[in-house]
């Protein structure tokens, strides 16, 4: 079990390099880029290197994919990324109804048949937003993972349950299709409104302990991904997480 850390979470507790070291220190050996890290990919794997991290994943936008895919594919060389996620759609942008999800999927299976031609696996980071019913009642991440049958899942669980679906019922029904998992947690209502109602890892209401089991018995999934999309304080937020999932972790053990 690879415990790694989204370095979106970061992006406002800059620079980078005592950021990375702070990782390292708190326990970190692998990290997960975003566009906010690309610009420079060779000085940023030499940071990389320079504090011990690997990035074995990283997140690229539909339009790098589609639009500059070696020039993605060179960014994912220079920084040693094995993973290609796709994270988001923007809401202009997304289909209204069940056809056009599936043509949505097709899209995402032809990149991922590129991408999977490098050498690399490929797949889609779910918001809330794909949990939810569509007006026809179809639920777009059920139409992806149905019309998009090579793609891998990284699974957020936090957002779905905030699309307001049970994590436990779409691990059971599509544990073989996430390879990696983001772990987040979300405060009590009401609660941390400054951080968007987000919480450190195993401090919030979302049943870690127990989906952390179901997870390790019920998907391939080895990478495991620390995120908060606005914490307060980025190493409040990376050390209490890690520590929790490693004393968690070890006594499932």
């Amino acid at each position: 079990m690879q415990l790694s850390f989204q370095l979106y979470s970061a992006r406002n507790f800059q620079p980078w390099p005592e950021l990375l070291a702070m990782l390292a220190e708190a326990g970190y050996a692998q990290v997960e880029g975003f566009g906010g890290v690309y610009e420079d990919p060779a000085g940023f794997r030499r940071l990389l290197d320079e504090n011990g991290l690997s990035m074995p994943s990283g997140h690229f936008s539909m339009d790098a994919l589609e639009n500059d895919f070696e020039g993605a594919m060179n960014t994912a060389a220079a920084l040693g990324i094995e993973r290609i996620f796709c994270p988001h759609i923007d809401a202009a942008s997304r289909p209204a109804d069940s056809a056009g999800w599936r043509d949505f999927a097709a899209r995402l299976s032809a990149i991922g048949e590129k991408v999977r031609a490098s050498g690399r696996s490929f797949g889609w980071h779910n918001h809330d937003f794909e949990l939810r019913k569509l007006e026809d009642g179809g639920v777009p991440m059920q139409i992806m993972l149905e019309a998009a049958l090579e793609i891998d899942w990284e699974a957020d669980i936090a957002w779905i349950i905030r699309g307001g679906a049970d994590p436990a019922d779409w691990i059971t029904r599509h544990g073989s299709r996430i390879t990696a998992v983001h772990v987040k947690d979300i405060a009590p209502e009401g609660e941390l409104k400054d951080e968007d109602g987000w919480a450190d890892v195993g401090h919030g209401t979302v049943d870690w302990a127990g989906l952390f089991a179901q997870l390790k018995s019920g998907t391939p999934a080895a990478l495991y991904v620390m995120e908060h999309d606005n914490p307060a304080d980025a190493k409040r937020f990376a050390t209490r997480s890690i520590n929790w999932v490693n004393k968690t972790v070890g006594q499932q053990a």
